[in-house]
């Protein structure tokens, strides 16, 4: 299996977890269960959405695991029914986000089937820093 490199420049120093991320993703897109959608409802606010027919919330699991968003469903199987034809699986999934540094998750609603979960991205101040120069022989071998 070849490995691209995407971040090889010498001039992107610390972005080893970046590319170690969107190898992660580019592995966990390839699943299209449950179908989502991603709405920037404001500036600072986004929600992701995805098709939880079928599931309660007590089958559904949203954690902030690092700096992902995992959203989790496990249905439980009914034992005691007999089905002639089964159309509707009670499948379990795993969708996982990475979130970028300063995005936080504010709640999760269930609603028709859908579960909307809703992300904050506060503005980020713009920080200028002036690195002092010390001044100083340097010896020459």
């Amino acid at each position: 299996m070849n490995r691209t490199v995407y971040f090889n420049s010498p001039f992107l120093l610390g972005f080893e977890h970046l590319e170690r991320l969107l190898e992660r993703t580019a592995k966990s897109a390839s699943d299209g269960y449950p179908p989502y959608n991603i709405e920037q409802s404001g500036e600072e606010s986004l929600a992701i959405t995805l098709a939880v027919a079928g599931f309660s919330r007590e089958e559904l699991n949203v954690t902030v695991e690092g700096r992902q968003l995992v959203i989790r469903g496990k249905q439980s199987e009914a034992g005691d029914k007999n089905y002639l034809h089964r159309g509707i699986a009670a499948r379990q999934f795993q969708r996982a986000f990475v979130l970028a540094e300063g995005i936080e998750v504010v709640g999760a609603e269930l609603g028709n089937g859908l579960l909307t979960v809703t992300l904050m991205r506060p503005k980020a101040d713009t920080i200028v820093r002036t690195i002092e120069i010390k001044s100083g022989a340097r010896s020459v071998s």
